[in-house]
């Protein structure tokens, strides 16, 4: 009994895309893309992410603030904007475009081409989301040691550190990337169970036709490739 048929494989594609789907939406409007806490005041512990900054204290809780404006930001932030909200929107719609697409869903039926066609077309935009998340994570984390090693801080000043945000985008990025390849591996799955029985057979004798003549008599490339017989004498 065959298990992991293309219909298996276009659904775990499509289970896995929307999972990271819904885990870089999620990183995206976290505010514990990175965290800082003080040995002078371990009370207090800072948390930073794409759109608000949060102060945690015991007495008060947690309590967070959108920033006063956007050209203020640094860098990484104003790109890691961008890139996530790509990646939210080429993440959604690469869900969307391998729903009809699948096996046994009543949409384009008859038309295998199309299907397939979908399939691909959702593969390469959860490829392109999967980036678009690795990527601002990615640029985040590399600001983050930088300025944390950086010597023209005094040592007694509290410094930025990694968050949990940080892990699930990474998480999130990976498993866009590794649904469009499942994607891709159901495409090949369906082409390949759409071969005819003898294809390898036939291939092979064409191959072979090539460059010996005398096998075109042997069978079984005979009956694939019938030779002309000569016509009897007068």
């Amino acid at each position: 009994m065959v298990v992991l048929t293309t219909k298996v494989m276009q659904r775990t594609a499509l289970f896995v895309t929307f999972g990271g789907l819904v885990t870089s939406l999620i990183t995206t409007f976290l505010p514990f893309w990175k965290t800082m806490n003080s040995d002078l005041n371990e009370v207090e512990n800072w948390f930073s992410g794409l759109w608000h900054t949060c102060l945690y204290t015991e007495e008060v809780g947690i309590q967070c603030k959108a920033y006063d404006s956007i050209m203020g930001l640094p860098m990484d932030l104003q790109v890691s904007r961008v890139l996530m909200s790509v990646s939210i929107v080429t993440g959604g719609c690469s869900v969307l475009a391998a729903f009809p697409g699948l096996e046994g869903v009543d949409m384009c039926v008859g038309q295998p081409s199309v299907k397939r066609l979908l399939l691909v077309f959702s593969g390469v935009l959860s490829w392109v989301s999967g980036l678009t998340t690795l990527a601002p994570v990615s640029l985040v984390a590399y600001t983050t040691v930088v300025e944390f090693w950086d010597e023209g801080f005094p040592d007694v000043m509290p410094r930025w550190e990694y968050g949990e945000a940080m892990f699930s985008g990474w998480f999130g990025g990976l498993a866009l990337i590794i649904g469009g390849t499942l994607f891709f591996v159901a495409v090949c799955m369906g082409d390949y169970e759409q071969m005819p029985p003898n294809y390898e057979e036939q291939l092979m004798c064409a191959m072979a036709s090539l460059d010996l003549q005398d096998l075109l008599h042997t069978a079984p490339c005979y009956r694939y490739f019938p030779t002309k017989q000569p016509s009897p004498r007068i």
